[in-house]
């Protein structure tokens, strides 16, 4: 099966869900992101279940109907069976499949008896596996009970009925011997209905691909990467994780992550699960990483980051002025602004909570606004000089703008390695590259693969190009006060055209009588505007 097939039959099921949502008035709502999201999981589960056991029991690959032949298996061979699969897929029990929830679909109470309570069952059955820990150290639960999205009650069996009906034809299975990426399809896919009117719910979770590739493979730039660890201290979707972890291996890396939202601690387990990598899922972390960092004594390899630009932590502020923050907030606290709170420029924590985390041979890369990286003096300048003498910076990628359709705010990715070469900063200006469409209300530039390339390849050769990319070394950017703005070491070209003397005297008349009629125009004004203020009376 192609992966274009793949994406039909992924996209073929959500039109299906969000059928099923709209016909019990859930259109729409803020719920049916959650129901689509949470069916979609079980489906993989259930699905990867029945493929890892098949790979492992000939009986069952050979069944002609697995669910009977699952049933039949005496419970011994059963938990042989469930040893053997491990942490490659979920641990399921024959009436938490889907056929039999769709078997027993009839039965009275079905939402609340078998669809939630098997969810639930589920959850709890792989609660070491799966589940996602607070700063406090609780675990969360995989799954909502779904039913009771329905207020009526009476509408909740039909209406978990139908979302069974739905899955149970559908068949991913074949799926599983390719690598392919089941969540950027979903979310991809399901983002544009509920990314409107500037963004949306969800824009706070989501960075372009285009983005995350760039970030990936310029960081990864070896072959031969085993045992890192990689962080995101704002992780969101996971995006940045799942495509720097492709890059280095899923099996040769750790990941590591913190975020405040719940709602992104869920989106991210599901990206993990959804591409191999739910050994990592315990190392998830719902909480705040600038004033309660859960992983501060720890150093990471790989760090990647789209942090939030502008959020109100005044409630917190002074905290982070405390003797115990100096050394991970070297460069200051921003202020609170007098007149709006959540235009606070939190990012500039984050920066330098990166810094700090990094290890000895670290490597980091971070969205920032394309503002950063010019500020003439505050904190952006205390953490660009910084950067620079320490010898961090690796260089700096200058991004389209609107490369972000849920924001207008241009932005910058500055690459960070502990073992750079001062003498050899590259700074790239990618401003002008991409096409421009349309997605709902917004306008997004799209880079094409060849684009992409050529940012990656300017990087990482350290090739300086005409009016694009820029090879520099420390010295250089402290005599333009630390500024990483390309644009600023380009060399300026002057075309000189070779005139004679006569040429010159007829263009100095040309210039001379334009300006002596610029002049008599300019009378005429002045002498008019007299006249009119003259004229004007009290009343």
């Amino acid at each position: 099966m192609s992966e274009s097939e793949f994406k039909k039959k992924t996209k073929v099921l959500i039109d299906d869900l969000k059928s099923v949502c709209a016909n019990y008035g859930l259109g729409n709502h803020a719920s049916e992101f959650d129901i689509i999201t949470q069916v979609f999981l079980y489906k993989y589960l259930n699905d990867k279940f029945i493929y890892e056991a098949k790979r492992i029991n000939p009986v069952l690959a050979e069944a002609e109907n697995f669910q009977t032949a699952y049933e039949a298996m005496p419970e011994s061979e059963r938990k042989f069976l469930l040893a053997r699969i491990g942490n490659k897929a979920a641990r399921l029990q024959p009436e938490q499949l889907i056929s039999y929830l769709y078997n027993n679909s009839n039965q009275p109470d079905f939402a609340e008896a078998y669809f939630d309570g098997t969810l639930r069952s589920i959850s709890a059955d792989n609660v070491n596996l799966y589940s996602v820990k607070s700063t406090s150290g609780a675990k969360d639960k995989m799954f909502d009970d779904i039913s009771l999205y329905i207020k009526d009650s009476s509408e909740r069996d039909a209406f978990c009925r139908a979302l069974i009906n739905k899955v149970v034809d559908t068949n991913f299975e074949r799926m599983f011997s390719e690598k392919y990426d089941f969540f950027a399809e979903i979310f991809e896919y399901l983002i544009k209905d509920y990314n409107s009117d500037s963004g949306g719910k969800y824009a706070e979770y989501y960075t372009p691909h285009a983005v995350a590739r760039i970030m990936a493979a310029i960081l990864v730039n070896e072959t031969d990467v085993h045992g890192v660890k990689v962080y995101d201290p704002s992780a969101g979707s996971g995006t940045l994780l799942m495509n720097i972890a492709h890059a280095i291996g899923e099996k040769n890396c750790s990941i590591y992550s913190e975020d405040i939202s719940q709602k992104s601690a869920g989106m991210l387990r599901l990206n993990l699960i959804l591409n191999s990598l739910s050994h990592s899922i315990p190392n998830i972390i719902k909480g705040n990483t600038i004033l309660q960092p859960s992983y501060s004594q720890e150093r990471f390899d790989y760090i990647v980051s789209n942090p939030p630009f502008k959020l109100d932590f005044s409630d917190y502020r002074e905290d982070l002025t405390k003797d115990s923050f100096k050394d991970r907030f070297f460069a200051g606290i921003p202020n609170v602004p007098k007149a709006k709170k959540e235009s606070m420029a939190i990012y500039l924590l984050f920066i330098q909570h990166i810094m700090y985390s990094l290890s000895e041979k670290g490597k980091a890369a971070v969205v920032v606004p394309t503002g950063f990286i010019t500020a003439q003096s505050g904190i952006e300048r205390s953490i660009r000089e910084a950067l620079v003498q320490r010898g961090w910076l690796r260089g700096v990628v200058s991004m389209p703008s609107n490369i972000f359709a849920s924001t207008g705010t241009n932005v910058s990715i500055v690459f960070m390695d502990k073992n750079a070469d001062k003498n050899q900063v590259v700074l790239v200006d990618a401003s002008k590259l991409g096409d421009t469409v349309k997605e709902g209300k917004n306008q997004r530039t799209v880079l094409t693969r060849t684009e992409e390339n050529q940012i990656i390849d300017a990087m990482n050769q350290k090739r300086a190009m005409e009016d694009f990319s820029v090879v520099v070394n420390a010295e250089q950017i402290e005599e333009k006060n630390y500024s990483l703005s390309a644009g600023q070491y380009f060399d300026v070209k002057i075309e000189y055209v070779e005139i004679t003397a006569d040429e010159f005297a007829e263009k100095m008349t040309d210039f001379e009588n334009n300006l002596s009629k610029f002049f008599r125009e300019s009378s005429i004004l002045e002498e008019n505007i007299k006249n009119t203020i003259n004229k004007l009376k009290y009343v």
